[in-house]
């Protein structure tokens, strides 16, 4: 059984000024290049049996910086989609809605008919993910590269945890994060790691 490896994407000027960023598509910094490049030398003795990427720029770009061949897009590792918060930080925010957490309130529906998104529905697409990487894992070690908020859900998700639990994962740009097992259970075994 091979573990689930789990990249977020290097650093944005969003990440960095901690926009809530999912439809916005950012390119990286050049930090975040750099972060995304240091990853090469944790990768490159792996074998992947899967490697599958968000949809986005920033994490397309990381998996070709950090070394991955043969990834995949798939959509449903897409960032959370945070609708009318989208670029507004959680102090901003907090300016008219004090009690507001995105692990409990969701993202409210934005304009231009983009949707804000609850923990619920994040989980269900992180559960896809999970269902969709379980064939490859027998085979090998499987790698995601996405960001930052659903990577926390998938994380509580594959640990058997409630969405709204990924708010316990704390999780940095451009570092390496490893899901294995013990005695036949989910475990953490690395996480935040960097080159």
């Amino acid at each position: 059984m091979g573990d689930l490896l789990l990249v977020r994407h290097g650093e944005t000027e969003w990440s960095r000024s901690g926009q809530h960023t999912s439809f916005t598509d950012l390119p990286l910094t050049p930090n975040g290049e750099e972060q995304a490049k240091s990853l090469a030398p944790l990768l490159a003795d792996r074998p992947f049996a899967l490697v599958l990427t968000s949809p986005l720029g920033r994490a397309v770009r990381t998996a070709e910086l950090a070394g991955l061949t043969g990834a995949v897009r798939d959509p449903d590792l897409h960032e959370w989609y945070y609708g009318a918060y989208e670029g507004v930080t959680t102090e901003e925010i907090h300016r008219t809605r004090p009690d507001w957490d995105l692990w409990t309130d969701g993202g409210p529906p934005g304009p231009d008919g983009k949707p804000g998104e609850s923990p619920e529905e994040v989980g269900e697409r992180a559960d896809r993910v999970l269902s969709r990487v379980a064939d490859a894992l027998p085979e090998g070690d499987v790698m995601l590269v996405a960001h930052g908020h659903f990577l926390r859900v998938l994380t509580a998700r594959r640990l058997g945890l409630s969405p709204a639990e990924g708010r316990l994962f704390r999780l940095e740009t451009g570092t390496v994060c490893r899901l294995s097992t013990e005695h036949g259970r989910p475990v953490i075994a690395e996480w935040n790691t960097r080159a």
